[in-house]
């Protein structure tokens, strides 16, 4: 037997044995969502039964209750407003990313290593160690309960990531191509648009769906600066544990469907994303 079959057959044990962890790893990932689910559909008194019952019956009273027959709060304006919020301030983040990372990339300014530090260092700041002197702005500011307020800081704690990743994306980009566009008389804002834009398409998917994440799922300003007008998702959620107790399938099915647009957005956009974060990786 030659040594290439020998090293033939281990790359493909080894690939087999890395294809079985990532299963692995997937269902166990997976394995919470399918219980949130299943919970989901179960009644109250099932759902808060020691050990589970997989048998119980299959109930939409969870989702009713959600959506506010049993008589409670309509989500539909805590999911508006966490759209809007997480929609427009990621428009906004691109807007002011792309230049940003241009500059930093193809042409790069004097010490851009120093730049992107400065970016990431701004991330390092607990968020609770900015809450107060932001609630105190917002109130001498008349923007306390107003979406637009989350508007403006998500789009400032998303900025300096969305320039870090780009700034990856973009380097890879041909450095000709944008050459011979400004030969033919393209302006920035042209080169940028019909130039850069289209070759980073997936890196852009990419830094646009973690920006996005990142604003649907906070919470904690949210839940400080918003009232009833600017209530998210992640606030009216967590309206469901009061003081009678926490309403398991009531909880689970919320939660589910407040996760529905990220997962949507994700599975939309996996192979932007998979292309984008694993652009440069391999020459």
């Amino acid at each position: 037997m030659s040594s290439i079959t020998v090293r033939t057959r281990g790359r493909s044990r080894g690939g087999a044995g890395l294809g079985l962890v990532a299963w692995l790893a997937g269902i166990v990932f997976f394995l919470p969502i399918a219980w949130m689910a299943l919970t989901s559909f179960h009644s109250e008194a099932d759902a808060a039964t020691n050990p589970p019952s997989f048998t119980a019956a299959l109930t939409l009273d969870g989702y009713r209750e959600f959506f506010g027959a049993g008589g409670g709060a309509s989500p539909w304006p805590a999911l508006v407003n966490s759209a809007v919020a997480s929609i427009v301030s990621t428009l906004f983040v691109l807007v002011l990313a792309l230049p940003a990372a241009y500059a930093l990339s193809i042409r790069p300014v004097k010490k851009w290593t120093d730049v992107l530090f400065f970016f990431l260092s701004t991330k390092m700041l607990p968020v609770v160690a900015g809450l107060l002197p932001i609630y105190l702005f917002a109130k001498n500011a008349g923007m306390l309960d107003n979406i637009w307020l989350l508007v403006i800081l998500y789009t400032s704690m998303n900025l300096p990531i969305a320039v870090w990743m780009m700034q990856s994306f973009l380097a890879e980009v041909p450095v000709a191509i944008i050459e011979a566009a400004r030969v033919d008389g393209a302006r920035l804002p042209t080169v940028l648009v019909r130039v850069v834009a289209p070759i980073a398409l997936p890196g852009i998917a990419a830094t646009s769906l973690i920006c996005f994440i990142f604003s649907w799922n906070e919470l904690l300003f949210a839940r400080v600066l918003t009232g009833v007008v600017a209530e998210t998702a992640p606030v009216f959620l967590t309206g469901f544990i009061t003081s009678q107790g926490l309403f398991l399938a009531k909880v689970c099915a919320a939660s589910l469907v407040i996760s529905l647009p990220v997962l949507a957005a994700g599975f939309a956009a996996q192979d932007k994303l998979v292309q984008g974060l694993s652009l440069g990786a391999v020459k």
